[in-house]
């Protein structure tokens, strides 16, 4: 960011309140405009404590609107699909996979369905991932049994 774009942002909480009041986000356009704000406040090298709280409240603003207008749809996923779109999304590999579960090799066997997560996996993947439990506890469905 440069510095013009810095000095730009209020360093208080009650002036950041002010360019943008701390309210609920009713559509895509409050959506845009608070994002715009969320990003020049992230990438500030040091940021005030009033800009961090406002960031952090804002952010569940965000938060709130995206979970109920954007949310992704995980109820047709297979367990085994949820985590190779986990892996991806993070840019892990198989063997970053296995290394996470205590066994290098483990992740390419799990990734192609030769073996299955135990309980202690499926932990370690809550952990990693900061998702529940019941994402990995889905049956996995016929056709994918079958292939």
């Amino acid at each position: 960011m440069n510095k013009s774009n810095a000095r730009s942002i209020p360093k208080t909480f009650d002036s950041l309140t002010t360019m943008r009041p701390l309210r609920p986000i009713r559509n895509e356009s409050d959506l845009d405009a608070a994002t715009q704000i969320l990003d020049r406040l992230a990438v500030l090298d040091r940021r005030t404590r009033d800009q961090e709280d406002y960031l952090q409240t804002l952010s569940l603003l965000v938060e709130t609107y995206e979970e109920r207008n954007h949310a992704i749809q995980t109820n047709d996923l297979d367990p085994l699909d949820l985590l190779r779109s986990l892996i991806e999304a993070r840019d892990m590999s198989a063997s970053d996979l296995g290394r996470l579960l205590g066994n290098r090799s483990l992740g390419a066997a799990i990734l192609r369905g030769d073996s299955q997560l135990s309980k202690s996996h499926i932990m370690s993947l809550c952990k990693h991932f900061a998702v529940g439990p019941e994402l990995f506890l889905r049956p996995v469905s016929r056709a994918r049994k079958a292939g």
